[in-house]
């Protein structure tokens, strides 16, 4: 066999390689196809552990675990950010286990701003219902992107990078955002590096942010009950 002809086996054998690989463990890096219509979490198991819940007996899953009504109420304003956000998540809509999707909606108060934060697990879009918003992200090249948004206009935020949100309107604000995860998990950053428990050493965010300690428990001292 010359050279050529062995290069040519050789990759060949290299493809069907790849491909057996790609086949056998293609479940360890994807999310599986459901095996059943259904899976309703139940949140008081404390046998099973998993990525995800166990799943209710078919026996107990009722019409009610299929509807959400805690939209329907303007969330709670009234606190340092001036944002309300009610979570329609695994959490407290059993029936969105295994489905890979959730909702918020989140509530704007005058000068409202949902703070900077990310989601680890997923990507986020939503839609201004009403009011005027500031909706902005940072990519990991260090580069803002941002608009000020409309009623009925429609924005995405790429899965796990840092973003916000602002009423920029002369009233309240209402936005609805969904994601592609049950649970997408919320890394609020004045709260995770300001009111941790345990706290962070003063020293690590005074060098951090290259300020002096005494202006870290400054702020320390305003996100105590945020």
């Amino acid at each position: 066999m010359d050279v050529k002809s062995s290069i040519k086996t050789s990759f060949f054998f290299l493809i069907l390689l790849f491909c057996v690989i790609l086949f056998f463990t293609s479940p360890c890096y994807s999310d599986p196809d459901q095996l059943q219509d259904f899976c309703v979490a139940d949140l008081n198991a404390t046998t099973t552990f998993l990525n995800g819940f166990p799943c209710k007996p078919v026996s107990q899953v009722s019409s009610s675990d299929f509807f959400f009504v805690g939209f329907h109420k303007e969330g709670d304003t009234n606190n340092i950010f001036g944002v309300g956000v009610t979570a329609g998540n695994v959490l407290s809509f059993p029936g969105l286990n295994t489905l890979g999707l959730s909702m918020n909606r989140v509530d704007f108060s005058p000068g409202g701003v949902n703070p900077l934060h990310s989601h680890p697990r997923a990507t986020e879009a939503g839609i201004i219902i009403m009011g005027k918003v500031l909706v902005g992200f940072i990519s990991t090249s260090n580069v803002y992107y941002s608009k000020v948004l409309d009623e009925g206009n429609m924005f995405v935020i790429p899965k796990g990078l840092v973003h916000f949100q602002k009423n920029v309107g002369p009233g309240k604000a209402i936005i609805l955002t969904s994601f592609n995860s049950q649970l997408p998990g919320a890394v609020v950053l004045p709260t995770t590096l300001f009111a941790s428990n345990p706290e962070i050493p003063n020293d690590v965010l005074a060098t951090n942010f290259q300020a002096d300690e005494t202006v870290i428990n400054s702020i320390k001292s305003k996100f105590g009950s945020a």
